[in-house]
């Protein structure tokens, strides 16, 4: 038995379609403001992506001064993997300010590091441990040197056609 057994005004319980729709809008709008596993996998990239810029530049001027007979080759297979990196910190930049999302700034915790940043009004922290971090440069760098031999088998292809034409 409820309170408002008594109460006549309470009998019909009707929900009325206004009330229903403002709920749904604001349920909606507060789901429109958490955010999703794609922008996780965002952020993750923003935060490996300077790392690997540096990790690369590091490497590119080690082999400037180094004495290696493929020194020329080396550099270019760097250049080309740092300009890719560039280009996709450049597209993902875009993108975390299209998706209203701002990253603030970093801190240590033991083997962890937080990053604070702001999703469309809500601010959180992003955790990830170096061990991850590591492995998750080697997979992108991975990638980017098999794009680049991908590209380097269909150049060898289009350039035996021309020979043997």
């Amino acid at each position: 038995m409820s309170k408002l057994d008594g109460n006549d005004r309470w009998k019909s319980k009707m929900l009325l379609t206004e009330h229903a729709e403002k709920y749904e809008e604001q349920h909606r709008f507060n789901e429109s403001r958490i955010i999703t596993s794609e922008e996780r996998s965002l952020l993750r990239d923003y935060i490996l992506l300077p790392h690997m810029e540096k990790m690369v530049q590091k490497s590119i001027s080690d082999i400037e001064y180094s004495s290696n007979i493929l020194k020329r080759l080396h550099l270019m297979v760097s250049q080309y993997v740092l300009n890719r990196i560039i280009r996709d910190s450049y597209k993902l930049r875009r993108e975390l300010k299209q998706r209203s999302i701002k990253i603030l700034s970093e801190e240590q915790a033991d083997l962890v590091v937080y990053y604070r940043y702001y999703c469309r009004g809500y601010e959180e922290r992003f955790g990830m441990t170096r061990d991850v971090m590591r492995s998750e440069i080697s997979l992108r760098l991975t990638k980017y040197m098999s794009e680049l031999g991908v590209l380097l088998k269909e150049h060898a292809k289009e350039t035996e056609m021309r020979d043997k034409s």
